[in-house]
């Protein structure tokens, strides 16, 4: 029998092997050796012996490991809670700042201007009957119901004094005195009133008085035209 080398593994004694500890029992000496390093062996520079480390050190290390992941995990869900406060009066702050198409879809058809000898004060969006249209900006809902030549109509009120009003719908989904956001529903694409075919008739009322819907939502990031609106543009790019 040959002398065994003094570089040759302590597990091995002639021919029969000696137990290796498990790993994942090694493993995890190792780990809340790391953890507990400055209550072990600060400084040391080295990991403890497995086998040397004693069953209370070992509960010491697990407790002060669960103290910390749990110090850590509470650090995070504060700075979590706090990103969304954050994010969230963002959004309030920048409600008033939000304008929309009122439907998508549709076909311009007819602008504002001398039509028939009359002064059209709106433009008309043809859409199929019953599609839904929704408020270009937030506002309060002065009118909902039967008015007129533009037939079954809503009118909103915007914070900064502009009304938007639309007209011919087949049906309305809001009441007088609502609030509504941009992008709420306010009713459905129809053709009552004094009204040529299905199509939506939005108007733009300023101090009381008509302005062309297309220049006027352009300078708020609207082109009704082309269909676009910016608001959708910016946080798709971001």
């Amino acid at each position: 029998m040959r002398q065994r080398l003094s570089s040759e593994p302590d597990r091995y004694r002639g021919r029969r092997r000696v137990p290796t500890p498990p790993r994942s029992r090694y493993a995890a000496v190792v780990t809340t050796a790391f953890v507990g390093a400055g209550v072990v062996a600060l400084g040391a520079g080295a990991l403890p012996d497995a086998k040397s480390v004693s069953p209370s050190v070992l509960d010491e290390l697990r407790q002060s490991s669960a103290l910390s992941e749990d110090i850590a995990a509470r650090g995070e869900s504060a700075d979590r809670a706090s990103r969304d406060s954050g994010r969230g009066g963002a959004d309030e702050a920048s409600e008033d700042g939000i304008w929309l198409l009122p439907l998508q879809g549709y076909d311009f058809n007819s602008p504002y201007g001398m039509r028939w000898g009359k002064l059209h004060t709106g433009v008309d969006l043809v859409a199929p009957e019953g599609t839904p249209y929704v408020a270009i900006h937030g506002g309060k809902v002065t009118k909902a119901g039967w008015f007129g030549g533009y037939g079954n109509a809503v009118i909103v009120q915007h914070p900064d004094g502009s009304e938007a009003i639309y007209g011919h719908s087949a049906a309305v989904s809001v009441k007088e005195g609502q609030q509504v956001k941009a992008g709420d529903q306010l009713g459905l694409v129809g053709n009552t009133g004094h009204s040529y075919g299905v199509h939506l008739h939005l108007e733009v009322h300023v101090n009381g008085k008509p302005q062309d819907p297309v220049p006027w939502l352009q300078e708020r990031g609207v082109d009704i035209k082309l269909q676009v609106e910016a608001f959708y543009s910016d946080v798709a790019a971001s």
